[in-house]
């Protein structure tokens, strides 16, 4: 029992580490699926969750906050949007430039607000999104095996955790079996066919940003209402890239997606669990490889498991309406 115990807190773990990822892997698939390529999605996600942070910090409120994580995120992807789109620039640099200023300006504005070093004060109990206890989850903890995981790993989390894996059907559904989600997919295939259909290829990858604005602005605001009592400087520490890798190795579909974020975010549950352990022969392993270990990791699995992975062809390319 000792070990269903072990596993099941691990597990525990997993779900609440692969939250952000998975929000900011369906974010990236929306804009991707569409054609747009966002690299940005560190920085929307940065820039969220200190929005969210600060807004429930003045407010008082977890879902002022929320509201003001998406409304950020999603001005952050508009801006994407139109450097991208409508003037039909770079998506890399573009995307590139929206982590530099959501790294810089969360400092700046933190300092300037709080004065705390860039953090924002630490959130009241009002100003965050609790732990939710799903029925009968007291009732059955004492019930072994399927007890133990009904109460100690369903049970427990947050809204946003919950809404965060709701959010994985409703995308599969949303573009697989939705007049939008086809138009989406085709988009980032063969813009030029959508534009002779007479669907306006622009309107349509605009819609793509703002998808992915709410999502990262989500993935942020529980980073900063959920998981921590506050904001603290680059506290989303490589979440988008590591969202993008989950979203190649996942190829472009939301349900391999969501395990992916879960591999990801197992690896890293491990690494916090274990850190610092000791090892026959070897000794005691330093903190510092037990923290690098998830993301040499995904590099390992990139380079070597997944195939050949192939975006949506239009992906990265600015459409050009024909005359």
């Amino acid at each position: 029992m000792e070990f269903v115990d072990t596993l099941i807190n691990i597990l525990n773990s997993t779900i609440r580490v692969s939250v952000p990822l998975l929000l900011a892997c369906l974010a990236g698939l929306y804009s991707e699926r569409a054609g747009i390529f966002d690299i940005g999605l560190e920085g929307k996600m940065l820039a969220g969750a200190f929005a969210g942070a600060a807004a429930a910090a003045v407010y008082g409120s977890a879902w002022i906050g929320l509201g003001m994580a998406v409304l950020v995120s999603v001005a952050l992807a508009l801006v994407h949007g139109f450097a991208s789109i409508t003037h039909r620039g770079n998506q890399i640099v573009s995307g590139v430039a929206i982590n530099f200023i959501a790294a810089g300006s969360t400092i700046i504005l933190g300092q300037a607000w709080f004065n705390q070093g860039g953090r924002t004060p630490s959130l009241p109990p009002e100003g965050r999104f609790g732990s939710n206890t799903l029925p009968f989850a007291e009732e059955l903890r004492g019930v072994p095996v399927i007890g133990q995981i009904y109460s100690g790993l369903l049970s427990g989390h947050s809204l946003l955790a919950y809404a965060a894996f709701l959010a994985v059907p409703f995308t599969w559904w949303v573009l697989f079996r939705t007049r939008f989600g086809l138009r989406l997919r085709a988009v980032g295939e063969n813009p030029a066919a959508v534009d002779t259909a007479g669907i306006s290829v622009t309107w349509l990858r605009y819609r793509a940003v703002i998808c992915t604005g709410i999502l990262t602005g989500l993935a942020g605001s529980y980073m900063s209402l959920s998981q921590n009592a506050g904001f603290v400087k680059d506290m989303s520490a490589g979440r988008g890239f590591i969202a993008l890798a989950a979203l190649i190795f996942a190829k472009w579909r939301p349900v391999p997606a969501m395990f992916a974020c879960l591999l990801f975010g197992f690896l890293d549950a491990m690494a916090i669990r274990y850190q610092g352990i000791a090892l026959p022969m070897i000794g005691k392993i330093p903190v510092q490889f037990m923290q690098a270990l998830p993301y040499v990791l995904t590099v390992i699995l990139l380079a070597g498991f997944i195939g050949k992975a192939i975006p949506p062809r239009a992906g990265g390319v600015p459409y050009v309406k024909e005359r």
